[in-house]
This record gives C-alpha cells, sequence and structure tokens, in this order.
C-alpha cells in the first residue's frame, strides 16, 4: 500500500482492510464524518450503519469472532461512551475490536473552544482514559505517527485479540500521512522458559494414571484448534468443554466426553475430569459463576495445569512468557504416553416429545432445536435461559456457537448476529434469545434485513425476564415484567422484506415453522411463547443454589 499523498483517514482504513475486514459497523457523527467518509470511498471495506453505538459494538464483537477482528466507529463522546459496554465486553471474552474515534479539530482543542459533545470545560481528554479501559492498546493518531503507531496498535490487539482505541482529530484525519517506511512491529515469542514448560507438563502427564483437557475458548479466538487436537490425541485422554468454551473442538470426536460444568455434569464426565489425575487447562478456562453451575466445579488445584496464552502455570511455578501454540506444539512432539481414552458411545437421541396440541415446553422445544441444527451453523445464544438450554445440546459437526457468558450483557446476541451473519454469508447464522434480551436491541432485525442477511432467528416469549426471575428466590417482582411485544411483526415494522415470520404457541405449530424455516431461502423470524417459569436443567440448578453463586452464605 502506498503511503505518499494518502491521508490519515484513508491509510488508516486501507490499513485495516489488510487484516481482512470488509465491513465498518458505526453510527455517524460530526467529527467523525471525515473517518466515515474514508470507509465510503474505500473500495474494500462497506459501511454497515446501525441504528445505535451499543448495537454496532456488539455487531463488531460477533464479527470479530469469526473474522479474527473487526472495525467501530463512533464519534467523540457521546458514541464511543455509548458503545463502551459493548466493547468492554469484547475485551472480556477476547475479541479484537479496532474501535476508531473522530474527534474536535486540533484547532480547537488548542485554544480550548467550547463544543457540542463535552462537559462545556474545553478539556478534550475527559473519556479517553475510559476508552482506554476497554482496550488493550490506545493511540491518538497524527500525520507524523500514523503509519508506525498503524503497526503497533494492529499488531498488539491481534497478540491481544482484545480491542484497540483509536483516536483521531478530524483536521489530522483529512491530513495526509507523512511518508516513512513501514517496519513490522514484532510479534510475541515464546522465550527460553518455553523447553522447561514442556518438559514439566511431560513429566506430568507421565506420571498421572488418568488426564483430561479442558480446552477454553481462546483456542478457537488464536485459532489453534488443530494445535490441541493433535496434542489431545497424542495424549489420548478424554477432553470436555464448558459452556463457554462449547464448540472448540469437534463434539463428535471420539475423545470428547461432554460438557463439564460442575455439578451439573453427566457422572460419566464428572469421573473423567474431577476424577482425573491431572486437568490441563487449555488455554485458561474461565471457571466463573455461569461457566461452573454456582461454583460447583470441584477440581483441586494441585490436580490443575494451566497452559495460558503467554504462560504455565504448575502449582505455585510459572513459566514465561511462552506461547500458548508453541507448549502445543512442542509437547506433542515429546510426550510419549497415550492413555487409549475412547467416549463411551453415545446413545441415539429420542424423537421430541409431545402432540400437536400441546402448549410447548422447554425440554420440547430444545429437543426440537437440536433436530434442526445443520453442520456449519454460526449459533448465536444470548446469555441467560437460553444458554442455559442450548449449551447441553450435540454439536453437528463444523457448528460454532457464540455466546457471552462471561461479560453476560443482555441484548448482546442480537447485535452479535447481525456481525456473525456478515463476517460469513455462506453458512447458516442461527439466533436464539429471549424477548428481555431482544428488546435492548431488536433494532438490529432492520439492519439485517437493510443489508440482504438471512438469519434464521428463533425469540422465546415467556412473558418477562425468565434468567432474572430464577436468580431471585421471589420471581414475581414487577421489575422482571415487560412491555408485551407483537414480537413476530418486528421484521415487517423495521422494513424487513419477504420474511417468514410467525407466531407459535403449540408443539404443533412450531413443528411446522421450524419445518418451513429449515427449508426457507429467506431469512426467518418466529416467536415461541413459552411458560413462564418453565426454565432449562441448568438454569433451575442456578436457582436452586443462589446462596452459594451470590455469597450470600
Amino acid at each position: 500500500m502506498s503511503n505518499t499523498n494518502v491521508t490519515v483517514a484513508d491509510y488508516i482504513v486501507q490499513r485495516l482492510a489488510q487484516e481482512g475486514i470488509t465491513d465498518c459497523f458505526g453510527v455517524p457523527g460530526d467529527f467523525a464524518f471525515p473517518l466515515c467518509d474514508a470507509v465510503v470511498r474505500s473500495e474494500k471495506v462497506r459501511w454497515i450503519g446501525c441504528s445505535n453505538e451499543l448495537g454496532a459494538a456488539y455487531a463488531a464483537d460477533g464479527y470479530a469472532r469469526v473474522r479474527g477482528c473487526s472495525m467501530l466507529m463512533t464519534t467523540y463522546a457521546v458514541g464511543e461512551l455509548s458503545a463502551l459496554n459493548g466493547v468492554m465486553g469484547a475485551k472480556a471474552e477476547r475479541s479484537c475490536v479496532f474501535h476508531l474515534v473522530g474527534m474536535q479539530s486540533m484547532r480547537h482543542q488548542r485554544v480550548h473552544k467550547i463544543t457540542h459533545h463535552t462537559l462545556g470545560d474545553g478539556v478534550f481528554q475527559n473519556f479517553a482514559n475510559i476508552s482506554e479501559q476497554a482496550a488493550c492498546v490506545s493511540a491518538f493518531i497524527t500525520p507524523d505517527n500514523c503509519i508506525p503507531e498503524m503497526e503497533r496498535v494492529i499488531a498488539t490487539a491481534r497478540a491481544e485479540s482484545r480491542p484497540a482505541y483509536i483516536l483521531v482529530a478530524s483536521d489530522y484525519a483529512i491530513t495526509p500521512v507523512t511518508p516513512c517506511r513501514v517496519q513490522p512491529y514484532p510479534k510475541p515469542t515464546s522465550g527460553p522458559d518455553l523447553a522447561g514448560a514442556v518438559t514439566a507438563i511431560a513429566e506430568r502427564i507421565e506420571a498421572a494414571r488418568s488426564v483430561a483437557v479442558l480446552p477454553a475458548y481462546t483456542v478457537s479466538r488464536f485459532k489453534h484448534q488443530d494445535n490441541l487436537r493433535a496434542l489431545i490425541e497424542k495424549i489420548g485422554c478424554p477432553f470436555a468443554t464448558m459452556t463457554m468454551d462449547k464448540g472448540v473442538l469437534l463434539e463428535s470426536h471420539p475423545q470428547f466426553a461432554g460438557m463439564y460444568s460442575g455439578a451439573a455434569s453427566s457422572p460419566e464426565v464428572l469421573r473423567a475430569v474431577e476424577g482425573a489425575d491431572l486437568v490441563i487447562d487449555a488455554g485458561g478456562v474461565s471457571f466463573h459463576d455461569n461457566n461452573t453451575a454456582a461454583y460447583s466445579s470441584r477440581i483441586p488445584a494441585e490436580k490443575l495445569l494451566t497452559i495460558g496464552i503467554d504462560y504455565v502455570r504448575i502449582g505455585e511455578r510459572i513459566y514465561n512468557p511462552v506461547r500458548m501454540g508453541d507448549v502445543f506444539d512442542d509437547l506433542t512432539e515429546v510426550v510419549r504416553k497415550n492413555f487409549g481414552y475412547k467416549a463411551p458411545k453415545k446413545t441415539a437421541p429420542t424423537k421430541p416429545a409431545g402432540k400437536p396440541d400441546d402448549p410447548i415446553t422447554v425440554d420440547a422445544m430444545y429437543a426440537r432445536y437440536r433436530d434442526f441444527l445443520q453442520p456449519n451453523d454460526q449459533i448465536v445464544v444470548e446469555t441467560g435461559s437460553t444458554a442455559s438450554g442450548i449449551a447441553p445440546l450435540p454439536l453437528p459437526d463444523g457448528a460454532q456457537v457464540h455466546g457471552q457468558s462471561l461479560w453476560g450483557s443482555i441484548g448482546w446476541a442480537t447485535g452479535a448476529a447481525l456481525g456473525v451473519a456478515l463476517a460469513d454469508r455462506s453458512r447458516r447464522t442461527v439466533l436464539f434469545t429471549g424477548e428481555g434480551s431482544h428488546q435492548l436491541t431488536a433494532a438490529d432485525v432492520g439492519t439485517m434485513g437493510r443489508n440482504g442477511l438471512k438469519p434464521l432467528i428463533f425469540v422465546l416469549n415467556n412473558s418477562g425476564y425468565l434468567v432474572e426471575r430464577a436468580l431471585e428466590k421471589n420471581p414475581d417482582w414487577v421489575y422482571n415484567d415487560l412491555a408485551p411485544w407483537d414480537y413476530h411483526t418486528l421484521p415487517a415494522a423495521l422494513g424487513c422484506k419477504d420474511w417468514f415470520t410467525a407466531k407459535v404457541a403449540t408443539l404443533g405449530e412450531l413443528d411446522a415453522a421450524l419445518a418451513r424455516a429449515g427449508a426457507a431461502e429467506t431469512a426467518c423470524y418466529i416467536e415461541v411463547v413459552g411458560g413462564r417459569m418453565d426454565m432449562p436443567a441448568g438454569l433451575a440448578l442456578a436457582n436452586q443454589h443462589l446462596d452459594a453463586m451470590y455469597g450470600n452464605g
């Protein structure tokens, strides 16, 4: 890419396009106009206008999970702060979002002009320190530093798989960059500790009578699935995934033991994981409340060995810097012991129960969703009761699950589905969400229609916030009630043309809608009416352990 007579804004957009980004999510604002103009001028990046900045940030998060990185564009203060929750969630769950923010001109900043989108104090750095907290790297771009700073920012954000915050003054954005030679920024590498870490892990494996592996979501973020699978096959041990990590490796693999979630796990999985002499945390599993069924995981610290993104921990000994992929590869070369584990043959799932006139229950509904899913589906799951229902379902080969169980911002899934669908139009995007979450970001459905996307959307309508009711001892507080929307009419109201929509309340109606959606060549939006307190088993278990979950004694 030539850097002669190229403006700062154009250079930034062109450089990010080289990372494989072809879409930019955002909401225009006057201080960001020069950046927005650069996107519109670009032949490689398309502007995806969103209804609000929060939805744009969620979409950028979803897109980054598929493509590896994404671009988000907002204006100073009001725009960037509106996006902040979504960007912070991307940081928590390691999605590489390049957040570009346009701000007032340096001509105005230098004389402390009072402008809109400020506190009226002539200070223009009031919000940078806030937005920086949602990023792993930040930069104020000028014509002189644009080229080297973009290399630093991109390399750091990609190495961490976390957001970057890029701030550009409006007059600098239209100024040509100062030409200079592009110097690639050093990528992180493993240090001398690598050999010692690999030897120590191999010794622990050789000494163990049994080993289990818990692959983390980070394995997917850093594209190390093949490396880890080769290691697991070399060891010949079982692996299990937690809710946040579901689908990192194929569930049809003969060494897949099942889903592990503490006390909510099957007896077979508990024996394979908690009964193992050595448990290898591959990538840095997050043992948070939702991932462990209210902290019911029982893996003794002395049995747990962690291979993090850039370190290894064995007991109190830390080896660093060592890169996760290097550890997987080198360990595969040196390990000799093979445990010969094969998962017990899984019984064929029973046909979904219920008669056509029966009301929809969660057991009958999720059994039908299980049969509806196809290989290579992109499955986007909302935080809440939906996540508890989808997690136990077996995944078809190649299907990926996208959720946000750690940050847990309700409304995320609808926006994220927009980004996921745009990132890969060749695959089905299936969104499972609940009405409470959907009300926060339903406008993103209009953006899907505007851009010709064809998602399959299932909205569970159970008359309020079911997950909130489940996490309270009294489910009847008025603040868990919602305005009763006619959800299935939303696509038409939001400008979506030729979508199949339906509202279903019986199993017969659900079966018919699923058959239509499975064969449809259009987008589909199905409102599913469920019971007010009918919840999946995992959520019911959490309801029984509220004191443990919240530390109430």
